[in-house]
C-alpha cells in the first residue's frame, strides 16, 4: 500500500492563506476518491473536501467559498487552497483516498500521516 504524503501546513494569521498538496500517486487517476479532512485538538475528525473518482465536488458547509479542492493528474497531487483562515480552522489536516464513490462521511482506505495548519488571531 502506498500512503499519501500531505505538505504545505504552517503558522498563519487570521486572514491568512495557505495551500496543501498531497502526493498520491496512485490514487489520484484510477478511480479513487480523493478528500482532505482534518482533525482538531479534542475534537472528532470532520471531513472539508472531497472531489469524487469522476470529478464531483464536496465541501463542508464552514469552509464552503473559502477553501478549493483541486488535483493535478498529471503531477499526481492534490490541493487544497485556503483562504480567509481563521482560529477555528486550526487542525491537523490529512489527505485521505478511497476506490469508487466515496463523500465527507465515507470511509477512506489510504490515510497520510497529516500537515499541521495553525491560525492565530
Amino acid at each position: 500500500q502506498v500512503q499519501p504524503v500531505e505538505s504545505g501546513g504552517g503558522s498563519v494569521q487570521a486572514g491568512g492563506s495557505l495551500r496543501l498538496s498531497c502526493a498520491a500517486s496512485p490514487y489520484i487517476s484510477s478511480g479513487h476518491s480523493m478528500g482532505w479532512f482534518r482533525q482538531a485538538p479534542g475534537k472528532g475528525r470532520e471531513g472539508v473536501a472531497v472531489i469524487d473518482y469522476i470529478g464531483r465536488i464536496t465541501y463542508a458547509a464552514s469552509v464552503k467559498g473559502r477553501f478549493t479542492i483541486s488535483k493535478d493528474n498529471a503531477k499526481s497531487t492534490l490541493y487544497l487552497q485556503m483562504n480567509s483562515l481563521q482560529p477555528e480552522d486550526t487542525a491537523m489536516y490529512y489527505c485521505a483516498a478511497g476506490y469508487g464513490l466515496r463523500t465527507l462521511q465515507s470511509p477512506y482506505n489510504y490515510w497520510g500521516q497529516g500537515t499541521q495548519v495553525t491560525v492565530s488571531s
